[in-house]
């Protein structure tokens, strides 16, 4: 019974941090509101399919709302401005879903400028997972042997267990803000 009451408290969280009401998100996935609340109440009876729907709906890893635990990110991910949705990962995975992933893992996010001028850093390697939002004009971030242009608006999520590291792209300073999650 208390696993049930952590998987409600998962898909109720999980709801929540992605901006819905109980009655929204019941519309959405065609499910009667009064059942979708039970389902949040207890997870007594929730259906699979109405967890898979979830999970692929928010972005998030099926077993992740199942057990709890999130799943170790790859590689990296790139959202484009204006295009809030990120690609080799999980479908409809959105900035909204970023915030769940961080939830009670984050530590202060920092911003940071890069001159044109600057030497590129010795490349870095750490646990966690990392997110960098370009603020203002364009950087590189190398990483997996890649080199990745990110322009204003633009933004990556990566497991920083790869080297990588960050320079200026362009004739103008780069401003990035920057989040680690342990």
């Amino acid at each position: 019974m208390d696993e049930l009451k952590e998987l409600a408290s998962r898909i109720r969280e999980l709801r929540e941090v992605c901006g819905y009401t109980q009655e929204e998100l019941a519309k959405e996935l065609k499910i009667d509101p009064e059942v979708y609340r039970k389902y949040e109440e207890s997870a007594e009876d929730v259906p699979i399919s109405v967890i898979y729907s979830i999970s692929r709906k928010f972005g998030v890893d099926f077993s992740e709302i199942m057990t709890g635990v999130s799943g170790k990110l790859r590689t990296y991910q790139v959202v484009r401005a204006g295009q809030g949705q990120l690609a080799d990962r999980y479908p409809g995975y959105t900035f909204q879903n970023l915030a769940y992933h961080f939830t009670k893992k984050i530590m202060q996010p920092f911003l940071v400028t890069l001159d044109p001028s600057d030497k590129p850093a010795a490349l870095v390697t750490h646990d966690g997972e990392e997110f960098n939002f370009v603020v203002k004009g364009s950087i590189v971030v190398v990483f997996d042997d890649q080199e990745i242009i990110l322009h204003e608006g633009d933004s990556i999520y990566f497991n920083p267990t790869y080297p990588h590291g960050q320079r200026c792209y362009g004739d103008e300073p780069g401003t990035f803000l920057t989040m680690i999650a342990e």
